[in-house]
């Protein structure tokens, strides 16, 4: 019994055999050197060395220390019982050290394989959580915008019907008062109607000629003409009735919903707007998120690029070719700036190359005094009020050619809406871009 503790003492944990020229480790535990050392060579990619027995890690490769108690033990035991190393013992089938190196080598390659499996699978779920992570992220901020645009529409609705209801009222007042008007008049004409029947009956009924040709007779031609003329007042006052309720603020209210609905909960995937820094003027700099851009004193001394505009503005380093496209950009309330899209194929310099200044593109001008203008092709129009804040939405949908511009305020605001065919046969696989004139700062919030 003790002899057979004492060999489990000496026996390799790798090999199961008694040790041969045994090695420790800085963790005490001890193994045969060809054992260990293999284990070690197929641990060297992994980043860490392990004990086989405790799992102790370490960063570089452990020490081995020679056991010599350990080897003069194990060498007395194999002397003293040969049968352990023979073909078989105790009715066990015992491989010989050829084969298990080559069951080794086998499993080491097996171990490297699955070891790079794991890290791959690794690799993916960190991935997926990422790509969770920005859908979970994403889907929140379309949620708070979806409520807060179907909040501010019933808001508006609400306001809607109680102003239409409203005039509703006030029109029916005032033609319930023309038409009690019209009844009165017509009451006295029916009165004088019956007057003058009475005296045709007595002119009609007198025996005597010279009475009768000396009879009134200046108000016949007048008894058509009255009823007549009544009922074509009645008609007007019909014609004003339809024309009144017709509420245009109604129409569009509605067009103005549907535009908005269309812009959240049908636009393509939300995704990064970024500026293009080599399409960049060098008096205007480049936030490092490359969502801002302002005007800058300091020349940027960027290299020439055939892209590169002269005048300060920029474009996006993305474009659109097809479908439907919102994005929100906040301009500063100092100075002046431009946004809008654009062709690819704009100039590059000279005052023609500005946005708004050519017909290649289209946009939304703020001048110091607060003023905003629509700008295309050197054509301008005026907003007669004020803005109240600085944050606007652009919706593009590409294959109907409508560019919409909207003041995010508390309501909304539709400001214009431009009708494009978005044809351009020089360019073949460019579009629109985003771009963005400077003279104080402007910055892209997000697209979608």
């Amino acid at each position: 019994m003790a002899s057979a503790d004492l060999r489990d003492e000496l026996t390799c944990s790798i090999c199961l055999n008694i040790y041969t020229d045994p090695v420790t480790l800085p963790c005490g535990h001890s193994f045969c050197r060809t054992c260990i050392v293999d284990v070690l060579d197929t641990q060297e990619g992994s980043g860490a060395y392990k004990c086989p027995d405790c799992r102790a890690e370490s960063q570089e490769r452990p020490a081995l220390v020679n056991a010599r108690k350990l080897r003069n033990i194990a060498e007395n035991i194999r002397s003293t019982h040969p049968e352990v190393h023979s073909k078989e013992h105790r009715g066990h089938q015992v491989e010989t050290l050829n084969e298990a190196s080559e069951k080794k080598e086998k499993l080491r390659n097996i171990l490297q394989k699955l070891t790079s499996q794991r890290e791959e699978a690794e690799k993916r779920v960190q991935s997926l959580e990422e790509l969770r992570r920005q859908v979970q992220g994403k889907a929140a901020g379309v949620t708070e915008r979806v409520t807060a645009l179907i909040r501010d529409i019933r808001k508006q609705l609400e306001a809607l019907e109680k102003r239409v209801l409203s005039e509703i009222s006030r029109q029916e007042e005032q033609v319930s008062l023309r038409v009690s008007d019209l009844i009165r008049q017509l009451e006295i004409n029916k009165e004088k109607l019956s007057r003058k029947m009475g005296d045709i009956e007595k002119l009609c009924d007198m025996t005597d000629p010279v009475t009768v040709l000396q009879g009134r007779e200046s108000d016949r031609d007048d008894y058509c003409d009255t009823e007549e003329d009544t009922e074509t007042r009645l008609a007007l006052i019909g014609t004003k009735i339809m024309r009144r309720c017709r509420v245009p603020e109604a129409s569009n209210m509605l067009l103005d919903v549907n535009t908005a609905s269309d812009m959240l909960l049908d636009v393509n995937t939300a995704s990064d707007m970024l500026l293009d820094v080599n399409t960049a003027s060098n008096d205007v700099s480049v936030s490092e998120d490359l969502k801002t851009v302002s005007g800058s004193r300091i020349n940027q001394s960027r290299p020439e690029t055939p892209e590169r505009f002269q005048y300060r503005q920029v474009l996006s380093s993305r474009s659109f070719s097809s479908g439907r496209h919102y994005w929100e950009v906040e301009g500063s309330e100092s100075g002046w700036w431009r946004v809008g899209m654009t062709y690819p194929s704009i100039e590059r310099s000279g005052k023609q190359s500005v946005i708004g200044n050519n017909n290649k593109s289209w946009g939304l001008q703020k001048i110091y005094n607060k003023m905003y203008y629509i700008l295309h092709d050197r054509n301008k129009i005026q907003f007669p009020h004020f803005f109240s804040c600085c944050r606007f939405g652009i919706f593009l949908d590409y294959e109907a050619g409508r560019l919409s511009f909207y003041e995010l305020c508390d309501p909304i605001r539709h400001l214009h809406t431009f009708t494009v065919a978005f044809t351009e046969p020089s360019y073949i696989n460019e579009t629109d871009c985003v771009n963005i004139v400077s003279d104080s700062s402007c910055r892209v919030l997000y697209i979608y």
